[in-house]
């Protein structure tokens, strides 16, 4: 058996495993994300939205549609590696990868491919939902994949990050209530950041949530408030940072060697 075989089984033990987790709790993992999306829907689209008019000539259910897929999209990613790994320390399975042939990269790529599925199947669930509230058309399916792709891939990338500095479950929830939500709410999902003033619009630019939800709009809508291959770019060199630095946490061994 080749070096490369042993390395693809690897791989591809982790991924299954990972997919396996996701729907052995569907409940947990996959529902919630089906009825927060309704009640959004309920409360923001119906009853709020006539009241907000158009906004850049789309009804305001429409227009934060693709905010509210890729908001389930960013959250569960990042909660699928930030937990399994979490879990992966706790129960200590997570030496068992550590000391086996397996080169790190290939730990952190099959956990991100694990957060990366769950994105997926989350953006199609929603979409389903979104169907029955609004009417939207996809103008541009393949960049609308590849956003949700990369957006997965952020958040499933700074959830490895976040398990590894994990030492308790707290600090697995801490990071999506007090920095993912807040970054979410202020990325525009909501309002279009031409709506705000000069200052808060180029405060907004440092936050990459607001790329994502820019970019993921177009794709669907065609609108945008920012240049779009500029967001796509922010969007990937922010994966490149994260994936280095989660692979110099997983080579330092900081929080995962006992």
């Amino acid at each position: 058996m080749t070096t490369l075989t042993k390395k693809l089984i690897a791989f591809n033990t982790i991924v299954t495993k990972e997919v396996r987790r996701i729907f052995r709790a569907w409940m947990q993992n996959l529902l919630p994300s089906a009825i927060t999306t309704t009640l959004y829907f309920l409360i923001f689209g119906k009853l709020i939205g006539p009241r907000i008019g158009e906004v850049h000539g789309f009804s305001y259910i429409d227009y934060i549609a693709p905010g509210l897929i890729i908001m389930n999209v960013i959250t569960n990613s990042y909660t699928n590696t930030s937990s399994s790994l979490f879990l992966a320390k706790f129960q200590r399975s997570i030496e068992e990868m550590l000391i086996a042939p397996m080169p790190n990269y290939l730990i952190i790529a099959g956990l991100t491919c694990g957060g990366i599925a769950r994105g997926l199947i989350i953006a199609f669930i929603v979409g389903i939902i979104t169907l029955f509230f609004t009417h939207l058309q996809i103008l541009h399916i393949l960049m609308t994949l590849i956003i949700i792709i990369l957006a997965s891939m952020l958040f499933s990338l700074a959830g490895v990050v976040n398990g590894v500095f994990a030492k308790t479950f707290d600090d697995i929830v801490l990071i999506p209530t007090f920095v993912l939500t807040p970054l979410t709410y202020l990325g525009g999902v909501f309002y279009s950041v031409s709506m705000l003033p000069p200052l808060w619009q180029h405060l907004s630019m440092a936050n990459p949530i607001l790329y994502i939800v820019d970019a993921f709009r177009y794709s669907i809508l065609g609108i945008t408030d920012i240049n779009i291959y500029f967001a796509i770019g922010m969007i990937v060199l922010c994966n490149i940072a994260l994936f280095l630095f989660a692979l110099y946490l997983m080579k330092k061994g900081s929080g995962l060697r006992t």
